[in-house]
């Protein structure tokens, strides 16, 4: 009867560690989220948030995906982005509207894209993945997101008014002057063009003056120039327009 009541040390060891390895979560039962410390964006461009889960459990429609906004200030996160079969994107605050889903969860993706980011975005934004009974672990993943003003850029109406001011006057006089080196005027013949005081020509001296001469003829030449011209000042001013 003594020896009935009797317990084995070792036997209360083993029960005890059962107990413990069975109360305790499975390390083999776990999820780890992944996104990058930091990203860098300029104002106005289409960022994407990354993020990246391995879970032990195949995905199933029960796997949800969460992301949240903390902005630079301070202040607690907000929840703006759902995923549970499908995209919940939200319908109202500063992210209405500019949230895209790009994840794939049976290949481990939970990423969304910012559109058109703004000052305003700077934060701290976390990504959190469920997928049961996989909800032990690393479930969330934090990045910190800084949106920078945009370098100015010279437009391509800048460029087109400085070439109609300065380059339209230059090519002008460029034309002129290669016009005058491949047309030149007929020079006056030298013998006529000096006439002593007492030359009288015919008919001069009874009072008679010859017809006046007629109007001057538009030359192959000068046609050549307003034609350049002309197109030249085509070009530029639909090249403003464009």
């Amino acid at each position: 009867m003594r020896r009935l009541c009797q317990r084995n040390p070792a036997l209360d060891v083993v029960l005890l560690l059962c107990s413990v390895s069975f109360l305790a979560p499975s390390s083999v039962s776990s999820i780890s989220v992944m996104t990058p410390p930091e990203l860098h964006a300029s104002r106005g461009e289409t960022v994407t948030l990354s993020c990246t889960f391995t879970s032990t459990s195949r995905p199933t429609s029960k796997m949800t995906v969460d992301w949240s906004y903390r902005p630079q200030s301070g202040g607690p996160p907000q929840t703006f982005f759902h995923f549970s079969s499908s995209s919940f994107p939200p319908l109202e605050g500063q992210f209405m509207g500019r949230i895209k889903w790009q994840g794939s969860p049976a290949r481990g993706e939970a990423s969304i894209s910012l559109i058109n980011a703004t000052l305003k975005d700077n934060g701290t934004y976390t990504c959190s993945v469920r997928n049961p009974p996989d909800v032990h672990g690393s479930p969330n993943s934090h990045t910190v997101l800084s949106v920078t003003p945009k370098a100015p850029s010279v437009r391509f109406s800048d460029v087109a008014v400085l070439l109609a001011f300065i380059l339209l006057p230059s090519a002008v006089i460029t034309l002129i002057l290669i016009g005058r080196m491949l047309c030149p005027k007929k020079q006056r013949n030298q013998s006529k063009g000096y006439r002593s005081p007492i030359e009288v020509t015919e008919g001069e001296e009874y009072g008679i003056h010859p017809p006046a001469g007629k109007a001057k003829k538009t030359s192959c030449c000068d046609l050549y120039l307003m034609v350049q011209y002309r197109t030249l000042l085509h070009q530029t001013i639909q090249s403003m327009n464009n």
